[in-house]
This record gives structure tokens, sequence and C-alpha cells, in this order.
């Protein structure tokens, strides 16, 4: 029994399937998930050998065939009608509500609306409407933020795809704390992302800026240099260097990086 990782869609997470035959990285196959069957593909073959913990996995029942793909590709035609629909319905009955996305799962059984609000929405008329043009069971769900980002993508300050939507499996919480901690300015232009919230990566880089931290100063501390003692003005923790105010004139300091003190020891 190995287990594989399989995702769902472009830029989804990963989600963990078992099965005792043998698939390929790239392999199309249907699963089993608590919402019902999906079409999906294989990422990665997890562990080779899992049969101990077999029964806390679901299963892949099978490798796709063509008729499979035609369904999934169709199910993609009618999502997009669907989104479609909730929107002019959402209009129509007057909800604040912003319809993000809708997904049918492979089987049809389920037909899933994500929606952003800033406030409660009574949804039981619409879901009322779209079960009855669809006849499947509708689920809608709000979502925050983050997750409209995750959902819709982008580009971030940096230049690249939003880490969300690229790489991020998981979000944790995210607090201003990082953001003094690596000797950020506090501008919420600089350390806001796309989504309006505190940047994804405050949280995931932390872990190099305190490798980074020991032996720095703080800005305002005293400090020594060949040319006398001077005042240090700023730091640049990742680089770990930072520049002394001596008199009139400024001088950059460079302390060795942590691999480097390691090896002289």
């Amino acid at each position: 029994m190995k287990l594989y990782s399989v995702i769902f869609k472009k830029n989804n997470r990963k989600y963990y399937f078992a099965s005792e035959d043998e698939y390929n990285i790239d392999d199309y196959v249907i699963v089993e998930t608590e919402k019902g069957l999906q079409y999906g593909k294989v990422l990665s073959i997890e562990k080779e050998n899992i049969n101990k913990d077999a029964d806390t996995y679901k299963y892949i029942l099978r490798k796709a065939t063509e008729e499979d793909t035609e369904i999934y590709y169709g199910l993609l035609k009618e999502k997009e009608e669907a989104y479609l629909k909730c929107r002019e319905l959402v209009k129509e009955l007057g909800l604040n509500m912003f319809v993000i996305s809708a997904d049918f799962n492979f089987d049809r059984s389920q037909l899933l609306f994500t929606f952003t609000s800033d406030e409660r929405v009574d949804f039981r008329e619409l879901a009322r409407k779209l079960a009855a043009i669809y006849h499947t069971r509708i689920e809608l769900r709000q979502i925050g933020a983050r997750d409209k980002a995750k959902e819709i993508g982008g580009v971030g300050i940096c230049g690249q795809k939003l880490c969300c939507a690229r790489f991020l499996n998981k979000i944790d919480a995210i607090s201003m704390n990082l953001a003094k901690d690596q000797n950020l300015a506090l501008n919420p232009s600089k350390i806001n992302g796309v989504c309006g919230r505190l940047l994804c990566c405050l949280q995931y880089e932390n872990d190099n800026y305190l490798e980074c931290l020991p032996g720095m100063p703080s800005v305002g501390d005293s400090y020594k240099t060949a040319n006398g003692e001077g005042k240090v003005i700023s730091i640049d923790i990742l680089n770990r260097s930072f520049k002394v105010l001596v008199g009139s004139n400024k001088e950059e300091v460079f302390l060795p990086k942590i691999e480097d003190e390691g090896n002289e020891k």
C-alpha cells in the first residue's frame, strides 16, 4: 500500500490518498473524498509502505479514463455557467455578497460556491433557487480575504505570484510583532499583501531572521568602530550588517555569517 499526494486543480493544495495499485507522477485519477468523487492529478509518491496506517486515508479508486477526462472538462464549462448564474441570482435577490467561484465534484453530487461578504448573509432563498436549477446539493461557503486571494491568485509586491496561491498549503497566524522583529517599516503598503492582510512571508521567513539575529545591535545602540564610537542608525538582519554614524560619517559594519562563525569554531 502506497501513499500518494494528489491535487485537484492548478495552484491548489495537495491531499493524501492510499492505494494498492501503482500510479505515476502526473497520472490523472479518480479519488474518494468526504464530499464525493473528485478528478485529480498525482503530484508525488509520499510513502512506499503504509499498510499499518492505510485506514486513516481515503483511497484512489482508479486511473482516469478518456471518458472521465471528457466529463471533467464538461464540468469545468458547467461550473463557469453556474458561477455566472449565481452572480445573477445574487443581484436579483439583492444580497450583499461577492461570488468568488463555483465547483462541482466529479460525481456531480455537490455544487460548492465560495463568496465573500462584510456581513452575515441569509442565502437560504439563493440556495433553493440554485438547487431547483442544478438538481444537486448546494453548499455556499463564506471565505475571508486571504482565501479570496488564494482562490483568485495574483502578483505580490515582490513581483512573484502570490505565495498562498503558489505553494502555501496552510496559512499560520501572522502578527504585527513579526514585522517588528524583522525590523520592517510598519507601513501598510510595505507589510500588507494584496488581500489587505499582513504578508504571509512574515511568518514563514521568520526563522531565517531569527537565525541571522544573534550578535546584531539595535538601532540607537552605541558601537565602537576603528574610526571611533558612534550610534547604530540602521540594520540589515539578513545580510548581518548595520550602519554606524561616527561624527558626520556613516560606516557600514558586516558581522560574520552564522555558518562562518560555526566553521571558525
